[in-house]
């Protein structure tokens, strides 16, 4: 059986002290975050553009929550994130880091019991589709050191950074 595509109800794009990202929406919730240039960014987007959709000023406010330092911006904002059910637990797993706190690709994907996933779970994070607020960037490699991140390591150093995370 074929997978019905996503019907998007409306972009916008939200500028953010780290650059401008693009927002997209579904009538159930906040379905994409992406810096502009993002690895895995999907391209042009079959949604009209209108900022003042529910869902697009709700993670308007998230992130701006976010860059002010709130420890919880997405409580209370619908999320509609689209992906395989691994992607979505990982996704998941992302969401239970707290501001400040950082886990390894391993440690999400024993946390998910598939120790073995580690790739796998790497994958799926790199697929992410609401940069900053699925937070992503609170991954680093089992040595601690930044490793990828699909807007940027400079985006991640400094995302990490606003938390109180030094990493070299």
């Amino acid at each position: 059986m074929a997978k019905t595509p996503v019907r998007l109800r409306a972009q916008s794009r939200i500028a953010t002290p780290l650059g401008t990202i693009t927002a997209a929406a579904t009538d159930l919730g906040l379905a994409g975050l992406w810096f502009d240039g993002q690895t895995h960014h999907p391209g042009p987007l079959d949604a009209p553009w209108t900022a003042d959709h529910p869902m697009l000023a709700a993670g308007a406010r998230a992130l701006a929550a976010y860059f002010d330092g709130a420890a919880h911006p997405l409580d209370g904002l619908a999320l509609d994130l689209q992906g395989t059910p691994f992607q979505q637990s990982v996704w998941r797993a992302l969401q239970a880091l707290a501001r400040g706190q950082t886990a390894s690709y391993g440690q999400i994907a024993s946390a998910l019991g598939s120790p073995a996933a580690v790739r796998a779970v790497g994958a799926a994070i790199g697929r992410n589709p609401v940069s900053v607020l699925v937070p992503c960037h609170r991954v680093l490699g089992r040595d601690g050191s930044l490793t990828g991140y699909a807007g940027g390591l400079d985006r991640k150093q400094a995302l990490l950074r606003l938390e109180g995370i030094i990493v070299e």
